[in-house]
């Protein structure tokens, strides 16, 4: 297995092989990515795979390709997008704190001192970070599970899991408290740091917010399981009543027929209908008249549905009218123009065209002589006017 050797190589691996990566990513959450894919995001060229394999970025399996562990971490925690809820992470920075407050205290060099209590406010940032996160994936967690998990016992097993964490990042958080203030108050009073007591302020109210959504989380979870109950009861009285319908003695083994008639639920009713009146509009669409068809066929009426019939066209509306257009031809102006030496402007105005042209039909084919033939005239830079219009001089190019 190689390994990169600097920063800057394994920077520039994920940014020329981007586009991959970050589909692999995108579909983390999927079974499988195949190999077949992945060659058509780095256009059919093997190395650029080989390559992130050698150096595991990706491990291939059999025809598949998946993200290694260390990046797939990596990218969900930097992106905050790692559902799973893990409370050790918590509990080693809080182990770590009190091991850098001893080597601080044992210390009596001031660069040495600095590196330890840099280290612990450091740790201290990231104890309130992932205590908030771990509290909000939580709740995510929860309502998710609730939600998507189909099978009720799995359902019931994953939040009693989760209720179980609950009490872990409750207990990591009285840990850190007591922390602060029984534990090592008296390294805290003599440290004199005025931005270690700003973050321990800031800590302690990230922690009493992340406490009180544990309680709300708490309710949640309760919640939550008092429902599963209640179904699963209801799923195992509907199963024991099929099993007495499919034998044939759910009469004569129960007393349902004495309930039932003893209830007036809106369940038992005939449920009501409400027809809905079609708009004209979407009846004279050929939708709507598809429509019609089938509800007819539904009711098997005899009436038969004739469409109307357009009306004969006159042969007056069948008589052929020509009408003519003379167009200006502007390859055979600028080739008239080009053998005058005169301007081009003056060249129009008195151009015999084979139609009557304005004035300003004539400034505007000069405009369009110039756009299309510019490269073949000389425009000078001197102006002159016509009519309260400045025009520049332009004449044929000599080679």
């Amino acid at each position: 297995m190689n390994t990169f050797s600097n920063l800057k190589e394994l920077l520039r691996a994920l940014q020329m092989e981007e586009k991959l990566l970050s589909e692999m990513f995108v579909k983390r959450k999927s079974l499988v990515y195949r190999y077949d894919f992945a060659l058509e995001m780095v256009d059919y060229k093997e190395e650029k795979i080989q390559f992130l394999i050698d150096h595991s970025v990706i491990y291939k399996n059999g025809d598949y390709l998946e993200l290694d562990t260390q990046y797939l971490d990596f990218f969900e925690n930097v992106l905050g997008v790692n559902e799973e809820i893990n409370t050790s992470y918590i509990n080693e920075n809080i182990r770590n704190v009190r091991e850098n407050i001893n080597y601080l205290l044992n210390e009596k060099n001031e660069i040495r001192r600095y590196n330890y209590l840099r280290f612990i406010k450091n740790t201290f940032k990231k104890i309130a970070l992932s205590t908030f996160k771990n509290v909000v994936d939580l709740r995510r967690n929860i309502d998710t599970t609730f939600k998507n998990e189909p099978n009720y016992k799995n359902k019931k097993a994953k939040l009693e899991n989760l209720d179980r964490k609950r009490l872990d990042i409750l207990d990591l958080i009285y840990q850190t408290e007591n922390l602060i203030s029984s534990e090592e108050k008296t390294f805290f009073k003599a440290a004199l740091d005025e931005e270690l007591n700003n973050i321990i302020i800031q800590l302690k109210r990230d922690l009493i917010e992340c406490s009180h959504n544990l309680i709300e989380t708490e309710k949640q979870i309760i919640e939550f399981l008092n429902q599963i109950k209640y179904q699963s009861g209801i799923i195992e009285k509907l199963r024991k009543i099929k099993y007495l319908k499919d034998q044939f003695i759910i009469k004569d083994g129960t007393d349902i027929i004495e309930v039932l008639s003893q209830r007036n639920l809106v369940v038992f009713e005939k449920q009501p209908t409400y027809p809905v009146k079609l708009s004209p509009d979407f009846l004279a669409t050929d939708e709507g008249f598809e429509a019609i068809k089938r509800i007819s066929g539904r009711i098997k009426t005899k009436a038969e549905i004739k469409i109307p019939v357009a009306e004969n066209i006159s042969r007056d509306q069948l008589d052929t009218q020509i009408q003519e257009e003379v167009l200006i031809n502007l390859e055979e102006v600028k080739n008239n123009f080009m053998a005058t030496g005169n301007n081009l402007f003056n060249f129009l105005m008195n151009y015999n065209f084979l139609k009557e042209v304005s004035f300003p039909e004539r400034v505007t084919l000069y405009c369009q002589l110039i756009s299309q033939y510019e490269e073949i005239f000389e425009i000078i830079s001197s102006y002159e006017t016509f009519q309260d219009i400045e025009y520049t001089l332009v004449y044929p190019k000599t080679n």
